[in-house]
């Protein structure tokens, strides 16, 4: 992190509620400029908060290799669910990725399929914006590059089985992917998004050794060709958030 991006003191405070020790911010740490964070190990049995009030003026949900039903495996998965809707009811900015994403859509009453029939979904994929994804507070600034480079698509990292296969009614569907359909969605105040901004090559290299079939070595190398344009716009992902939540607390 640059100095002129670590947090004043009164910085707004956003919560990260992290569900596996593989999956943290990584990137994403250092693109959420003029904000504090403030770590939830749910994993390591930190409390996620009951009450919307104690997450701050933000909310980020990460990934994790357990289902978005797994409560018996993720005992915290109930309360992570309950917050992700409250903060919907109360207009707080929210990020929730992969496992978040699938949590968000569950807690507002959309619904996952736990080992999708499309199968594995892992490696750099290409994310194609749909018209409703001009002007987005989060992923606008994605599509207008996508569309300034004449595609209409952009290139993130992705490792997933299971998928949201229902939308929560009155969310709004951003993009999709040549093999699921809701990569993006936006309810209320808060976006879920099936990729992995946040993800590095490590990280990557870590999922793909996990997964049986995948080769690691090309996920990699298809990592390394794209990597300028995937951090340029996990990047912009990451800050258009910051901006959002910033707005909200001075609101």
């Amino acid at each position: 992190m640059n100095p002129q991006d670590r947090p004043s003191a009164g910085a707004p405070i956003v919560t990260v509620v992290q569900s596996s020790p593989e999956v943290g911010l990584d990137r994403l740490a250092g693109w959420l400029p003029g904000l504090d964070v403030r770590l939830v190990r749910a994993d390591l049995g930190e409390a996620v908060p009951a009450d919307v009030a104690d997450a701050g003026a933000g909310l980020i949900v990460l990934g994790g290799p357990m289902s978005a039903y797994d409560d018996v495996v993720a005992p915290w998965l109930p309360a992570t669910r309950a917050l992700l809707s409250a903060s919907v009811d109360a207009g707080l900015p929210t990020l929730a990725i992969c496992l978040g994403a699938q949590l968000l859509a569950v807690a507002r009453g959309g619904r996952v399929q736990v080992g999708a029939p499309p199968g594995h979904e892992g490696g750099v994929i290409d994310v194609r914006w749909r018209p409703e994804a001009t002007g987005d507070r989060l992923v606008g600034a994605l599509a207008a590059d996508a569309a300034a480079h004449e595609r209409r698509s952009t290139p993130m990292p992705s490792m997933h089985a299971d998928a949201v296969v229902e939308l929560p009614v009155g969310a709004v569907w951003l993009a999709a992917s040549a093999t699921y359909p809701y990569q993006a969605y936006r309810v209320g105040s808060a976006w879920g998004v099936q990729f992995h901004p946040e993800a590095g090559a490590q990280t990557l290299r870590t999922w793909a050794d996990q997964v049986e079939g995948l080769d690691t070595e090309a996920a990699l190398e298809e990592f390394a060709d794209r990597e300028a344009d995937i951090t340029r716009a996990a990047r912009a992902l990451g800050e258009s958030f910051a901006a959002v939540v910033r707005e909200h607390s001075h609101g």
